[in-house]
């Protein structure tokens, strides 16, 4: 095991015993490095990759803290990476997403109120009669992330959101528009909607899934 992975290891051990909790202020270098028997030099690279990940936060002038570990906050680090994948791998993304958003919208449809129900439903007539392809992303990404917060599983609707990024969407509506399955794309999520609104979570699940494999399905005929 290279002596920066050694190093990495052993702050995540001390973050899972407990020894270290979110927001804690990790011991001072040299301190630290005795204590874990390493390089000062092998645990500097570890804070680094660490605070790439966003576990911890270096902080200039004052120390290096855990961060809070929240699900939204680890999971920046995969939008990026799932921003750079290549139109082949973003089938792969749906494939995930096809197994995630169903299940979300299923819990969705037995704990939305009707406040949050109405709200989506007005969504759906946000963008107008000619939207550009920056306001259907945008109406799509927040149409999809409210059903996932409303599972109140918030790795689940990390996860979603992490699977959901902007720059995959909007190759996506790009050739939705193209196509002119614009208003099929937004009669699935009306049917989604209708489905939330009945508390029917087997139709929610059930159109959820319709609605990702017809994107899925336009997606392998442009590839």
């Amino acid at each position: 095991m290279a002596v920066t992975d050694e190093a990495i290891g052993k702050i995540k051990e001390m973050i899972i015993s407990g020894a270290l909790q979110p927001g804690d202020r990790l011991p001072k270098e040299p301190v630290l490095a005795a204590q874990l028997g390493l390089s000062r030099n092998s645990l500097r690279e570890a804070v680094k990759a660490l605070s790439l990940l966003n576990v911890l936060d270096v902080r200039q002038g004052d120390g290096t803290y855990v961060s809070s570990l929240e699900p939204p906050l680890l999971l920046e680090a995969l939008t990026f990476i799932l921003d750079l994948h290549r139109d082949e791998s973003v089938l792969e993304l749906f494939q995930v997403r096809a197994i995630l958003e169903p299940a979300a919208a299923a819990i969705a449809a037995q704990l939305m109120d009707d406040r949050q129900v109405a709200e989506l439903r007005a969504m759906l007539a946000e963008p107008g009669e000619h939207p550009t392809v920056e306001e259907l992303v945008a109406n799509d990404l927040e149409f999809h992330r409210r059903i996932a917060a409303a599972t109140g599983n918030s790795l689940l609707c990390s996860l979603i959101d992490s699977l959901s990024g902007r720059t995959a969407r909007a190759r996506i509506w790009r050739g939705l528009t193209q196509d002119s399955a614009v208003e099929r794309t937004m009669a699935e999520h009306l049917a989604i909607v209708e489905a939330l609104e009945a508390g029917d979570p087997e139709t929610a699940r059930a159109w959820a899934t319709v609605h990702i494999s017809n994107v899925t399905q336009w997606l392998r005929r442009a590839l």
